[in-house]
């Protein structure tokens, strides 16, 4: 049995466990923190109990043990069904928190995965459903995972959420070898700028901003507007914006704002703008 401490790395560690077979104990996961002063409490946090959920309905015969304090943790892993699976993923964390290791497992399953998740679909701690879409599902191709596909129902902002996206990624027999060492010269710029209850000017402004910066850099920029009303548009109300800049060899870099705190739609044009500038520059 391998044997972890702390709360680092909490998916990573379960995910290749699954994958390896092994056993795992995590000792030790945030024992110094009581929450009596407000800060976070002790133990698993509710996020990582309920990625644990989703797990159990993914992996058959997997065995958890988490004793009374939540500060300890033994996994057992068990055979990556796959399947069709819904789970309902909370508000502490976005749908990006779940659908990363899912995107881990799936090709290894015994059948083609079919998840239909509720939660967050854009918010500031976890990558947004957008990206994945954009960016990690590309990037899966790459590796032989040809058709996986992410597709947005509803849109689900802080904090209420209310959002649902469906994942479907097929078993594939053998991963591809990649080479992606040369970054190339970045050629094109793509993006998204959402808007969920809010009015249409919004995301305008947002791609104004945007264009505003990139523009005197890149003349290929395009960023398309995605708005959503009524029940396709969750309960809350919220704006973000992502962004996606592709090289002539191929490698992305991405950027994604998220309103926070009544920010501007200028704002968020700005700051996802100078993010994938700052990355250019720091190679």
């Amino acid at each position: 049995m391998l044997r972890f401490e702390g709360a680092a790395h909490f998916r990573q560690r379960i995910v290749l466990a699954t994958l390896s077979g092994r056993r795992i104990r995590i000792d030790n996961i945030r024992v110094a923190q009581d929450g009596a002063d407000g800060s976070e409490r002790s133990g698993l946090q509710d996020f990582e109990a309920n990625f644990l959920r989703l797990l159990e309905k993914f992996v058959n015969g997997c065995e958890i043990r988490i004793d009374e304090t939540a500060t300890s943790l033994q996994y057992t892993p068990g055979i990556i069904i796959g399947g069709e699976i819904t789970h309902d993923c909370g508000t502490s964390r976005g749908i990006g928190y779940f659908v990363e290791p899912l995107l881990m497992l799936a090709p290894f399953a015994k059948h083609s995965l079919e998840a239909t998740l509720n939660g967050l679909t854009n918010e500031q701690q976890d990558i947004g459903v957008d990206l994945l879409r954009t960016v990690t599902l590309p990037m899966l191709r790459h590796f032989g995972v040809p058709d996986a596909a992410l597709t947005i129902v509803r849109r689900g902002a802080p904090p209420a959420g209310g959002g649902e996206v469906r994942l479907s990624v097929p078993v594939v027999r053998e991963l591809s070898t990649i080479d992606l060492t040369e970054q190339g010269r970045f050629k094109r710029v793509r993006g998204v700028a959402y808007g969920s209850k809010v009015s249409p000017q919004i995301a305008n402004r947002m791609v104004d901003a945007t264009r505003s910066i990139l523009n005197h850099f890149l003349p290929d920029v395009w960023v398309y507007t995605d708005l959503y009303k009524g029940k396709a548009s969750g309960l809350s109300a919220g704006f973000a914006l992502s962004l996606v800049a592709e090289s002539t060899s191929g490698a992305l870099l991405a950027a994604e704002v998220c309103a926070v705190g009544g920010a501007r739609p200028e704002e968020v044009g700005t700051s996802a703008a100078s993010a994938p500038l700052g990355g250019v520059q720091q190679g």
